[in-house]
């Protein structure tokens, strides 16, 4: 390929002619451009405004001139076209002559499909999320398929699911407040390593754990199969590894996914009837029409707790991952804790918690006196007054506070009483807050983690008898949770073999692997010492049956950072004219900034605009002051943002401040797209300086 030729096509818009004039560069198929206005036109239902002109000057260089529009247009049509003409090309496109090279997975971008939904305010708050602390957000459910899979037949059986569930056909797209779009088609990534081609069952979660979402585009969820080797066990098995977004989905979502897969598989590959409806598009809009605030503030408010001396603050995000270690309970003294807890009238759940704020007190140093301590809770999140609640996938799972005094004298079994009584009352609220914490810093104020105990659906109780007629038996082993922007997260759930698994998922920039062990084993020991524990037991007597190694405290979780929205790339090499603007949209792969910072040769200072889902005034005004400082601000961003590009670059024109151009390009499965989206930038500057 020629070096000065760009694999894909980018657009510039000026919005400084009108309502905006594209300047296309590279391979333009003119039937595209016609199947996008014919899209635009789906978007904006009326009286059809004067049809764009394309102006062709050479095979690599077009102009669109757009008909006036009096500047009411929602989204920007010359954004919204960029968008359509730097993208991917779709299955429409593959196989026609000017094409161009980028070719890759079918699909469009973000926010060009008419049918749209608002998110709640939990995935505002995980989209932010996603953009601190990507890793955070990740996470896996693990089945063991015992007997013969039909590869084929269970890929059918994912796209049927597809199909029938618009969750896994959304996306996002900022332009500017995150709002869902759900795509017509899209295909459930799938891929099965045989055994000894590949890597290890742990190597292959942890290495799907860290894979990104470009939550621009739909499928936020991926199944990976696994095959045991010949002497692994007398039954041969696959282990299906399904990893999936919190933005989207949590752990009860996955399970009913997995439960309609197991419904197509043995229907050869298809579900019976349409689209599910409600869906998550209905809960949204649902949610968006009401106030779920607690009736008369009912909802009890956690103390503040004082931060610990000496409690270590998060490092640099990602340098350290994320570690997960795992223990269980054996099944007769799980089934010990069981029949124990219902002796005093709660749950495992409720147990979970006493072991914990036991742990968290210990690790204070405040015995024998009392102490107040506190740490999350994850709630399933569906208590919406909703018909089908229970059936719909989306990402309902919520974290809540709870805070509780502990005293070494104080009756064990009546804390646990009393932390079944405030998951009772958080029940009727669930959805009270319209958001979770951001750490466990909220979570009581202090530092705490976050609990979760498994429930919901079972695929297997669904369709094990099924199943079994085609000699297969299907068990869940582990659900690996994230961290979720906690310091440490601990899960508890039941194997197919009824033990009590415990896992814990931890940040490493936060908390030592040593540390984590410990927590871990501490947690197990007083699980398993439960069942002898009396009416009159104190926690004083129930702690004393740990080492005297010394309890390591759970520190604060890594908070949503409070840096300015501005990010620094790259300084200036050279006085310039121009100053040069990327959009980092949540999501969005990061190494595509750094890749394209490699390849731009203008002496302009580089600078990311951070899209988080909230304070959008807080962006505008740190855009306005970069446009208003040095010479005219070009504002870049990757295909599929050219509507969000052209509202900011609207907001921040006036007073004296030219608008800004905006380059769209480098689509995102072009491997060459942040080199032609560089190209593009640099020569936006050469024209704004």
């Amino acid at each position: 390929m020629d070096d000065d030729r760009p694999a894909g096509v980018c657009a510039v818009i000026d919005l400084e002619r009108g309502d905006g004039a594209l300047e296309l560069h590279g391979p333009l198929d003119t039937a595209r451009f016609h199947r996008a206005l014919h899209r635009i036109a789906e978007l904006r239902p009326g009286p059809r405004p004067p049809t764009p002109r394309l102006l062709r000057h050479t095979a690599d260089l077009h102009t669109v001139e757009l008909p006036p529009d009096g500047g009411t247009s929602e989204p920007c049509p010359a954004g919204l076209l960029a968008d359509l003409l730097t993208a991917a090309p779709g299955p429409e496109d593959h196989g026609r002559a000017g094409a161009g090279t980028a070719a890759g997975p079918a699909g469009l971008p973000c926010g060009t499909l008419p049918r749209t939904h608002p998110v709640t305010p939990l995935q505002r708050q995980r989209l932010t999320a996603a953009l601190d602390r990507p890793g955070h957000q990740n996470e896996q459910v693990v089945w063991r398929w015992y007997g013969p899979l039909d590869t084929v037949r269970f890929e059918a059986a994912w796209q049927a699911v597809g199909a029938r569930e618009s969750v896994l056909r959304t996306a996002f797209v900022w332009d500017p407040r995150p709002r869902a779009v759900v795509f017509d088609h899209t295909s459930t990534e799938v891929t099965r390593h045989p055994h000894g081609t590949v890597i290890r069952r742990a190597a292959l979660l942890a290495r799907e754990r860290v894979r990104p979402f470009d939550l621009r585009r739909p499928g936020a969820v991926r199944v990976a199969l696994l095959d045991s080797g010949p002497t692994d066990t007398a039954a041969p098995f696959t282990d299906v590894v399904v990893t999936y977004h919190r933005a989207l989905l949590d752990t009860w979502s996955v399970r009913l996914l997995m439960r309609q897969c197991c419904r197509a598989y043995l229907a050869d590959g298809v579900l019976a009837g349409g689209e599910r409806r409600p869906d998550l598009g209905d809960c949204a809009r649902w949610i968006g029409d009401r106030d779920l605030a607690p009736a008369g503030g009912s909802r009890r408010t956690p103390a503040r707790l004082p931060a610990r001396p000496g409690v270590p603050r998060p490092g640099p995000a990602g340098s350290g991952g994320t570690g997960v270690l795992r223990t269980a309970l054996s099944p007769l003294r799980s089934a010990h804790l069981t029949h124990w807890a219902a002796r005093w009238g709660t749950t495992e759940s409720s147990a979970l918690q006493a072991v914990w704020a036991m742990l968290l007190y210990r690790a204070s140093g405040a015995a024998p006196g009392p102490a107040t301590v506190g740490f999350g809770l994850d709630v399933p999140g569906r208590g919406l007054l909703l018909e089908g609640i229970e059936g719909v996938p989306g990402p309902f799972e919520t974290a809540l506070p709870v805070t509780v005094t502990v005293d070494a004298a104080r009756g064990l079994p009546d804390l646990v009483r009393e932390l079944r009584d405030q998951a009772l009352d958080m029940a009727a609220c669930e959805w009270g807050t319209g958001q979770e914490p951001a750490s466990a810093a909220h979570a009581g104020g202090g530092a705490g983690g976050l609990l979760a105990f498994d429930c919901g659906p079972r695929p297997e109780a669904a369709h094990g008898e099924e199943l079994a007629a085609h000699g297969i038996r299907l068990e869940e082993q582990e659900a690996a949770g994230a961290p979720a922007g906690y310091a440490l997260r601990l899960r508890a759930g039941h194997d197919a073999r009824r033990r009590l698994v415990l896992t814990c998922a931890y940040d490493r920039d936060l908390v030592a692997d040593g540390a984590a062990r410990t927590l871990l084993a501490h947690t197990a020991r007083l699980l398993r010492r439960l069942p002898a524990v009396a009416e009159g037991t104190a926690v004083g007597d129930v702690l004393a049956c740990l080492p005297a190694a010394v309890t390591p405290g759970v520190p604060d979780g890594p908070v949503t950072r409070d840096a300015a929205p501005l990010l620094p790339l790259r300084g200036a090499s050279a006085p310039a004219a121009a100053t040069v603007c990327l959009l980092d949209v949540p999501g969005a792969p990061r190494t595509g900034h750094w890749e394209l910072v490699r390849h731009y040769r203008g002496p302009e200072e580089l600078t990311a605009l951070r899209l988080t889902a909230g304070d959008q005034d807080a962006q505008a005004t740190a855009l306005g002051t970069l446009a208003r400082s040095r010479g005219r601000l070009v504002l870049g961003g990757y295909a599929g943002t050219g509507a969000l590009a052209c509202e900011l670059a609207r907001q921040v024109t006036g007073h004296g401040v030219r608008p800004p151009l905006v380059v769209i390009g480098g689509a995102r499965d072009d491997p060459d797209g942040p080199r032609s989206l560089a190209d593009a930038l640099r020569r936006a500057s050469v024209k704004a300086s």
